[in-house]
This record gives structure tokens, sequence and C-alpha cells, in this order.
């Protein structure tokens, strides 16, 4: 499919270009048909990343929907006029390395009783 829709499809708008998709079409479907084969990057190493089982088990055909959160692009129906963004906007380095205070509390080790305490 082009740019330029077709009787009986819809708009989907990725990255201000507006793509045609058939109705009921799953959004990793249509961004596909339209030539676009990757849609977000990896946290380590910034690989590039789109459908990859097709069918929900994994992770990374993940995108933004209407400024939402992230979700699989391969599970959700195309619908008239949705905006999709790249999802994994994710900075390469965990934010926790760069913010101890982020880090979860350290836990006491456990300890055993000994014969001392006995």
């Amino acid at each position: 499919m082009s740019a330029a829709r077709e009787e009986g499809t819809v708009p989907l708008h990725w990255q201000g270009r507006e793509l045609a998709a058939r109705p009921g079409q799953s959004v990793a479907a249509a961004l596909l048909e339209n030539g676009v084969r990757s849609w977000r990057r990896t946290r380590r190493g910034g690989r590039p990343r789109g459908l990859f089982c097709g069918i929900g088990a994994c992770y990374d055909c993940l995108v933004r929907l209407d400024g939402g959160p992230e979700v699989r692009a391969c599970l959700v129906p195309v619908s008239p006029g949705l905006r999709v963004d790249p999802g994994g906007a994710v900075p390469e380095h965990d934010p926790c390395e760069q913010d101890p205070t982020r880090r979860p509390p350290e836990r006491d080790a456990v300890q055993h009783p000994t014969e001392e305490d006995a």
C-alpha cells in the first residue's frame, strides 16, 4: 500500500506521515505493509526492532499509540487517525547507575544461628 490512501482504507499516522491501513489490520501489519520494518531500538546497543513473533508473546514490536504507554503493535487493530510513534525510547544505560537513590534498599543478610547462640 502506498501513502496515497486507497478506497476502503483508514489513515494511520507514523512519525508525521499518513499511511494507509486496512480496517481490522494490526498496527504492526499496517506498518510492515507500508514499508516500515523497525519501530523501536533496544535498550542496550540501540539495535532496531520491529515485528518478531506477531502473536503477542514477545515485546519487540512496542509502539506508543496517541501518546499513551507502550503497547505491542501486533495485538492492536488500527483505528482511523491513530497516531503511532516509536516505542523503546529508553536510555542506553540503566538510569539507576546514574542515580543510586533509585535502587531498591539493600536487604540485610539472613543471620543463621550458630552454636554460640544456643
